[in-house]
């Protein structure tokens, strides 16, 4: 059965009278509904001494704002003739400001001036922090890894130009660097930054910043330059340029003979260093526990930032003597001195960085200069096997 049209269903009896409505005669806004708004107007205009704002918190007052801001852009005559104290002509504001007005107080520039109001009564116990490191020593560093020119170029120039055409034949492959990734980069990676070969020469030991491990690189770039980051900064680096790319490795894994093929065997200097620290339980030690470290930098570049660095004990230090290799690996070579002198290693030697976490520098040792001299030319030699270190008596004696 096909549904009823409209017609036809208004076509049918009105049994219960439903369309027997009387609409109501709408008044217009000019006449007597204007009027009656005139009216409340006056009435809140004797009770407050001001408008209604439309702005107000109040539903009622804003309601009635809302409706005589409209009504004033154009009155009749019949709002003229209602509007006994001239309030159509008023011009003044609303006692109340609004949100969208423009706050004429003054706005306090700091807390300090917050707190400095004669009204607020605050505990200063409340107001001052404890345990907490200054802005202005937070990890200010005495360092940045600027680019300067890389003095020993020649020596990475040809494994460059090797890398180069290795990439351009295709016998290498670069591959995008995801975001976010983690990359752990160690001497002898070659990365793409910034349009230029990154080239890992050197890995410096392990410290903590911020809570975290970290250590300092030394990345030779192709133009001829070098920088030494924090392994984290340069991290940050790759993952913020959209272009960098990591170029594979060699070989199957650390077990290949081809896995470390693009590292090379840098000459360095050993390093001893006096710690200029202020701490009551190292200063008393100064003069005889000494820092043992080997870098292919520049030394004075190596610690200038010693006093953010965990492993210069977070305090400046004063390099006392220094011992050039030649032809010899300088990871060997730091790991045959700090074994030669561990039973110098002072076990009770630590420090608490500034996040309260409990450090133990490991290079560092109860010798002094002359002896570390004495086993570093040993190794030149090829004898040191044949001495040991004898705490006792402080001497590096012959084994019997």
């Amino acid at each position: 059965m096909p549904r009823p049209t409209l017609e036809e269903i208004f076509a049918e009896p009105d049994e219960f009278g439903l369309l027997a409505v009387k609409l109501k005669p709408r008044a217009a806004a000019s006449g007597n509904n204007g009027v009656s708004i005139m009216k409340d107007v006056t009435r809140f205009y004797e009770e407050h001494g001001r408008l209604p704002d439309a702005n107000a918190a109040n539903h009622e007052e804003m309601r009635l704002g809302t409706i005589w801001e409209r009504l004033v852009k154009a009155p009749t005559d019949e709002l003229r003739q209602a509007d006994r104290f001239g309030l159509l002509n008023l011009k003044e504001k609303a006692a109340q400001v609004s949100w969208r007005d423009e706050v004429e107080e003054d706005i306090p520039d700091s807390l300090d001036d917050i707190f400095a109001d004669d009204g607020l009564d605050v505990q200063p116990e409340l107001v001052q922090l404890r345990h907490v490191t200054p802005a202005a020593e937070r990890q200010v560093p005495d360092h940045r890894a600027d680019f300067v020119p890389c003095k020993d170029f020649d020596q990475f120039v040809g494994l460059f130009e090797t890398m180069q055409q290795a990439l351009d034949s295709g016998a290498r492959e670069a591959t995008l660097i995801e975001k976010w990734a983690v990359i752990e980069p160690v001497e002898g990676d070659f990365f793409i930054r910034n349009g230029l070969l990154a080239y890992i020469a050197e890995k410096s030991e392990s410290t903590q910043r911020g809570g975290a491990r970290d250590h300092r690189l030394r990345v030779i770039f192709s133009n001829g330059t070098e920088s030494d980051p924090l392994m984290s900064s340069f991290r940050k680096s790759l993952n913020d340029d959209k272009t960098a790319r990591v170029v594979q490795r060699l070989g199957l894994g650390p077990l290949d003979p081809d896995w470390e093929a693009d590292k090379v065997a840098l000459s360095g200097t050993v390093y001893v260093a006096r710690s200029l620290s202020e701490d009551p339980a190292i200063k008393p030690q100064r003069d005889i526990l000494y820092k043992i470290g080997v870098t292919s930098q520049n030394v004075q570049r190596r610690v200038a930032d010693a006093r953010n660095d965990p492993t210069f004990l977070l305090a400046p230090v004063e390099v006392v003597a220094i011992y050039e290799l030649q032809n010899l690996s300088r990871s060997r070579v730091e790991n045959l001195l700090h074994r030669f002198f561990d039973s110098a290693r002072p076990g009770e030697l630590f420090i608490i960085d500034r996040f309260g976490k409990r450090i133990k520098p490991r290079e560092w040792f109860y010798v002094m200069p002359e002896h570390i001299g004495q086993a570093a030319n040993l190794i030149k030699e090829g004898q040191l096997h044949l001495y040991r270190y004898d705490r006792e008596t402080q001497r590096i004696v012959k084994r019997s």
